[in-house]
């Protein structure tokens, strides 16, 4: 099967400091690295890595040969990431001694993609498949209706938050996947809990304190595997390709829970963003925490 993934691609940008900087504060860098970002480009590594079939929708602009090219050696399919005028996205990324970041996003091509090119990428695929989408390019409602439509199995990242979007996105969505603070707010919005949203599957992610699945049975609750952080950029991500890569692969919802916590909890011991996600098979060499 294949994971059809309208995504994000940029150009990371990230400074390694002492804190965040406050308001009005100049600090300088301890270290500075360049590469491959984005949600959505994040999430195709992921998947990639762990050993699914991914075939990336999105557009990039100026300047993108080298991560295109680092997309590639992944194993991600690029025939449907269309080439723009313009510049390509990146991320200004700063992340302190502790592993937190804080990051400023310029979308770029990101915004340009056109139905039409969603629409020939998804002619492509088949019922069963996956369509994954999160809110770093415009088109993500119809994306996700014409999959529906088609058969594949709708999953959303509902990141960056924005209400409004994912309001929208909740009458095509057959999984959800949001952070504790994301999932608050959206029950602050919408005065609806995450098992109350009419989604099938919601996945609300805890950081180190794992994450709650709610499904058909009601809620479930898994660890996540206790690890010192270096870098928690991509971490959610990389959960997110994770899981669908088990999920398409067959496994039950809790086995790829379980592998896309290992996934996670190994991403944040290593610095980078798409650099930094594991292959498979050191996740499954990795230590597991059970339910």
């Amino acid at each position: 099967m294949t994971i059809f993934n309208l995504g994000s691609i940029n150009v990371d940008h990230v400074y390694q400091v002492p804190r965040i900087p406050a308001l009005g504060e100049t600090l300088a860098s301890t270290d500075y690295a360049q590469g491959l970002g984005g949600k959505g480009a994040n999430l195709s590594v992921a998947a990639a890595k762990a050993g699914g079939r991914v075939v990336h929708v999105g557009a990039v602009g100026e300047g993108a040969e080298r991560v295109l090219a680092e997309l590639e050696g992944y194993g991600v399919g690029l025939e449907h990431v269309a080439r723009r005028e313009g510049p390509t996205g990146h991320a200004v990324i700063t992340v302190d001694a502790g592993g937190e970041n804080a990051i400023v996003l310029l979308p770029g091509a990101n915004m340009t993609i056109a139905g039409e090119e969603v629409a020939a990428a998804l002619g492509a695929a088949q019922a069963g498949d996956i369509f994954v989408t999160q809110n770093e390019t415009n088109g993500q409602e119809d994306a996700a209706a014409r999959a529906s439509a088609a058969g594949l199995r709708v999953c959303y990242c509902a990141a960056p938050f924005e209400a409004g979007a994912v309001s929208a996105m909740l009458p095509h969505a057959d999984l959800l996947i949001l952070n504790a603070v994301e999932a608050a707010q959206l029950q602050e919005a919408t005065g609806r809990a995450p098992d109350a949203l009419g989604v099938a599957d919601v996945i609300v992610t805890r950081g180190a304190e794992g994450v709650t699945w709610y499904g058909p049975e009601g809620a479930a609750e898994f660890s996540a595997p206790k690890v010192t952080a270096r870098d928690t950029t991509g971490a959610g991500d990389t959960f997110a390709g994770y899981l669908l890569a088990g999920l398409d692969e067959g496994q039950g919802m809790e086995a790829a829970i379980g592998l896309a916590l290992r996934a996670a909890a190994l991403k944040v011991t290593r610095p980078g963003a798409a650099a930094g996600i594991p292959l498979r098979g050191e996740v499954e060499a990795s230590p597991s925490e059970n339910k």
